[in-house]
């Protein structure tokens, strides 16, 4: 018996479970999950907005923030992109129609957007990138595009129309990928869609990796784009090379004690190529922990939009963990700060913006899983753990605040 085609749209409202997805989420995974997209209706219902459009203004002309503003002359079909950050007396005179303006990060800037974060959990949080989020005035889009990367896109404000081309999820092939050569940004010179939809606040739609789509605002509006972490091959293969260079035996070279009288010395023969790839695989990482080591250091340090420094000094240990212990103070995580943990041979490693740091296993999966550390929870790390979180307030990925700040 043949199973029923999987939908392109679903209401959330009709599961009784806890979550966005509308499903269980194995079932996401196992249907939708960089396969094909799904539009979820009420994913977040009765949302208010974490962020107002004055909000994402206010931070586009900072400084450390990565903004874009994106225009559309519709009767020359023409794009127009600035990067910020921006002067706030621009924005009166930008008009009500046909512009985008979007900051990258906001989840590391603004604690209600970071707030949306936990209802991802059903996805590993090394793979998730950040919060970008987008005001379109009226008409405002970015054109007909594809990314490389899963992304959910959740309505915060006003309506937006979404065009996808799901051809591939239907079986009807791969659509065009080429790109015009006359504007900066990377826009599809072919989209057919085979889907459209208007999406309110709640609404979410999920993307796969390289689906075409179009997003135009009906009204001024806010998006919400969750996107995920995905490292090309040639990104990963460089620091693996990178990492296996800097740690090579310069002693280990290319040998070849078996050598027999070539029958041309100008040939590179087959003899010669498999001691080749021998030489390679001795350098090849055998030992799943050290594999594991380059990976998190890997992943948790590719595409930081910041660089964490250290901060000012803090105060002696005594007095720190005095204030702790008291309540008095907690200890907060950079929001820059990017952590993962896995197990090794023993105890455990915990991955932080690049490095890493062995730890038991329940001191890695407690720093890994919390923003804020109070006294109860110093309190429950070993001896190691605190030192390692000592060490890394001392490196900036940490802030002592007062309780009330916390």
């Amino acid at each position: 018996m043949s199973r029923a085609p999987l939908p392109f749209e679903i209401d959330a409202r009709t599961y009784a479970g806890d979550g966005p997805l509308g499903m269980p989420a194995a079932h996401f995974l196992r249907d939708y999950w960089q396969k094909r997209p799904l539009l979820i209706r009420n994913a977040f219902p009765d949302l208010e907005s974490p962020l107002q459009p004055e909000d994402l203004a206010g931070l586009a002309c900072e400084e450390v923030a990565l903004s874009r503003l994106i225009r559309h002359d519709r009767a020359r079909d023409a794009w127009q992109v600035e990067t910020g950050p921006f002067d706030e007396d621009m924005f009166p005179g930008l008009g009500d129609r046909d512009w985008t303006l979007l900051v990258q990060d906001v989840d590391k800037w603004d604690a209600d957007v970071a707030a949306l974060l936990p209802h991802f959990a059903f996805l590993p949080r090394w793979r998730i990138d950040d919060i970008m989020v987008s005001f379109a005035a009226t008409g405002g889009s970015v054109g007909a595009h594809v990314d490389q990367y899963d992304v959910f896109l959740l309505q915060g404000q006003g309506h937006r129309r979404w065009q996808i081309d799901a051809s591939d999820a239907m079986g009807r092939g791969v659509p065009p990928q080429d790109c015009r050569d006359d504007v900066e940004l990377r826009l599809l010179r072919e989209f057919a869609p085979t889907h459209e939809w208007v999406l309110g606040p709640g609404d979410m739609l999920y993307l796969p990796p390289m689906v075409p789509h179009h997003g135009v605002a009906e009204d001024p509006c806010l998006t919400f784009s969750v996107g995920m972490r995905a490292p090309s091959v040639s990104e990963l293969m460089g620091d693996y090379i990178d990492t296996l260079a800097a740690e090579a035996d310069e002693s280990i070279r290319y040998h070849d004690e078996t050598l027999q009288p070539p029958a041309d010395p100008n040939e590179i023969d087959a003899d010669a190529m498999a001691r080749v790839v021998e030489a390679l695989n001795v350098m090849r990482m055998k030992d799943p922990d050290r594999l594991g080591d380059w990976f998190g250091s890997f992943i948790t340090g590719y595409r930081n939009a910041q660089q964490v420094v250290a901060g000012g000094a803090a105060p002696p240990r005594i007095e720190l963990e005095w204030l702790l212990s008291q309540g008095q103070a907690a200890l907060h995580r950079n929001p820059f700060t990017r952590m993962a943990w896995r197990q090794a041979a023993s105890g455990a490693r915990l991955f932080v913006s690049g490095t890493a740091w062995p730890l038991p296993l329940r001191d890695a999966r407690t720093l890994a899983a919390e923003a804020q550390i109070d006294g109860r929870a110093y309190a429950a790390l070993s001896g190691t753990g605190r030192d390692t979180l000592l060490d890394l307030l001392a490196e900036g990925h940490y802030t002592l605040l007062d309780a009330e700040d916390a």
